[in-house]
């Protein structure tokens, strides 16, 4: 029995994601509601095992697009439980969209060869950061809805999120406070732990992009919930920060990331 290179399986279970993806995303009208959802969840389901094999196979490797993959997955995996009590939420089209351009983009960037960890608390602070990248990607998801759902009843139209606009809002606000839960204590974790996670003196804390960049959109995100809480910032002018909060990181890890490894060729 011939077995599939990991190179090759990777590319075979990459393909079958975005394919389990791209059903319900291209005929969810014709199956319906609940076989729709039931092709998401073995996207959902294959998405994880294509993580698992580019950071855990014989030769683990992260990136820009990894790291968007795995936030993504994390916007499926608040998707599925936010629809376990908002059924109504009408947003699987955009998350098949989603997930099938994050995993054949993981495929064909998948990042550089990691290096074997000096301490086995690193994982957890990595995860500590992507998950924020992907609670804070959930709200700019919800955010896209407000503004949609704001369009529609300026023209008269049906709301197409299936949810009240103040519902979005509420929802949106939950992600961004569960997000800035999860920066901070990556932060922390940076600061305190810097020298026992990289294995290496003077990485206790760092003044380069990286840093500066989760630092402002720290920041930014918690002058959002304090504008909230103490001015009832909402509609407009909180995803707009929202959004800027957002870009600030991004540039923090993935697109500093996408420009050394896709603009310059670069694999530091």
């Amino acid at each position: 029995m011939i077995l599939a290179s990991p190179p090759d399986l990777a590319m075979w279970l990459s393909l079958l994601t975005a394919i389990a993806y791209a059903i319900p995303a291209l005929v969810a009208e014709r199956m319906g509601p609940s076989l729709a959802k039931r092709y998401l969840w073995l996207a959902w389901l294959l998405h994880g095992f294509t993580i698992g094999l580019g950071l855990l196979g014989e030769t683990p490797r992260f990136g820009f697009a990894p790291a968007l993959s795995v936030t993504v997955w994390w916007v499926l995996t608040a998707y599925a439980v936010e629809t376990q009590y908002f059924p109504q939420l009408k947003a699987r089209w955009a998350m098949a969209i989603l997930g099938s351009a994050a995993v054949l983009m993981s495929w064909i960037y998948p990042g550089q060869a990691l290096q074997v960890s000096a301490s086995i608390w690193l994982p957890l602070h990595w995860a500590l950061g992507i998950a924020s990248y992907g609670m804070f990607a959930a709200a700019v998801i919800h955010a896209a809805l407000m503004t949609s759902a704001e369009i529609d009843i300026r023209q008269g139209n049906e709301i197409q999120s299936g949810l009240p606009l103040l519902t979005l809002e509420r929802l949106m606000f939950r992600f961004v406070l569960l997000g800035f839960i999860l920066l901070t204590l990556t932060l922390i974790a940076g600061f305190l732990f810097g020298e026992l996670l990289y294995g290496a003196a003077g990485a206790h804390w760092k003044w380069d992009h990286k840093t500066v960049f989760s630092i402002l959109s720290w920041l930014t995100f918690g002058a959002l919930l304090v504008g909230r809480h103490q001015f009832g910032w909402r509609g407009r002018r909180a995803v707009r920060v929202l959004y800027i909060g957002s870009a600030f990181l991004l540039l923090a890890y993935a697109g500093s990331r996408f420009v050394l490894e896709v603009v310059l060729g670069r694999n530091l």
